[in-house]
């Protein structure tokens, strides 16, 4: 488990430094997609809205847009994770990581394999466990 958390953390904290901005950067234009042509949910959502007493309107995305619209999840996820206080975190780190889990199987990766190109990359670059931060060469 706490290996888990580690791999999310470290994906989130790439994400922040990458992918969140650019997020941040299309947060005005992802927000007016959203509005306008939906967003991706959770598979058991729709029946959610249906017991809460509301008819939701959805459509099945195609493979491109599935995987598109995952990228686009992945960087809410990862945002909402950096706005969260450490009470809620963990919750977050979930949500990440089912984006990361989904994103891998879009990619035709299983956890297993993930869970061994993560493992390789610990033995051949190491992990963040030394809290070692690099400001640059001399």
């Amino acid at each position: 488990m706490a290996s888990t958390l580690v791999f999310v953390a470290a994906v989130a904290l790439i994400a922040a430094g990458g992918a969140a901005a650019h997020f941040r950067v299309r947060a005005g234009e992802t927000a007016r997609r959203e509005r306008r042509h939906g967003k991706l949910v959770r598979n058991r959502i729709p029946q959610i809205i249906r017991d809460g007493g509301s008819e939701p309107v959805v459509y099945t995305a195609g493979r491109v847009e599935y995987r598109h619209r995952l990228r686009d999840k992945l960087g809410e996820e990862v945002a909402e994770f950096l706005a969260a206080d450490d009470a809620a975190a963990p919750e977050e780190l979930a949500d990440v990581l089912e984006v990361v889990h989904a994103l891998a199987a879009d990619l035709g990766v299983d956890e297993g394999q993930l869970k061994k190109i993560r493992a390789a990359k610990t033995a051949e670059r190491g992990d963040f466990s030394d809290r070692i931060i690099w400001t640059g060469n001399l």
